[in-house]
């Protein structure tokens, strides 16, 4: 049975993690969700590796929400970085969900985006174990998640 590791955050304004794990739980079987929370984005590449080595997860998917100070993009960045560095050392995928405040103009707009795209990158990381191959299906058309598609530059023929 593979193991989906789901590393969010406390600082996070809504809660990334259970539109994920429902996402998850709709798309299929064969799998077993294990969580860590973490306090901010900074801590998550720890919690990625913690579920790799230590509970033995295939795949993780890492949720946060940066605030909108330039303090918080900054630390976006360095966020990311680190967690491209657990994957590759690795060399098992984390799915990065980072969902910014900076984003939306309001409270409402902001919980709505952030559930959606905690639900499309949770049926990403499902497909990228499960089911690579419907991704490379959809190379090339411009999917976005948590906002509308923005659609492939030319129509496939």
């Amino acid at each position: 049975m593979k193991r989906i590791g789901i590393a969010d955050t406390t600082f996070a304004r809504v809660d990334l993690a259970s539109p994920a794990v429902r996402a998850l739980q709709g798309a299929g079987t064969g799998f077993r969700i294990v969580r860590r929370t973490v306090p901010g984005i900074k801590d998550l590449a720890v919690a990625c590796r913690q579920l790799f080595h230590e509970d033995g997860c295939d795949l993780c998917l890492a949720l946060g929400m940066p605030g909108p100070a330039e303090l918080d993009r900054s630390s976006a960045l360095t966020a990311s970085l680190g967690l491209q560095m657990v994957g590759a050392l690795e060399g098992k995928p984390i799915v990065e969900c980072f969902v910014y405040e900076s984003e939306a103009t309001d409270a409402r707009t902001l919980d709505r985006l952030a559930r959606r795209r905690a639900e499309e990158h949770a049926l990403n990381a499902w497909n990228l174990l499960f089911r690579p191959q419907a991704l490379a299906r959809h190379a090339g058309e411009g999917l976005r998640q948590g906002f509308a598609d923005a659609g492939p530059v030319r129509p496939r023929r």
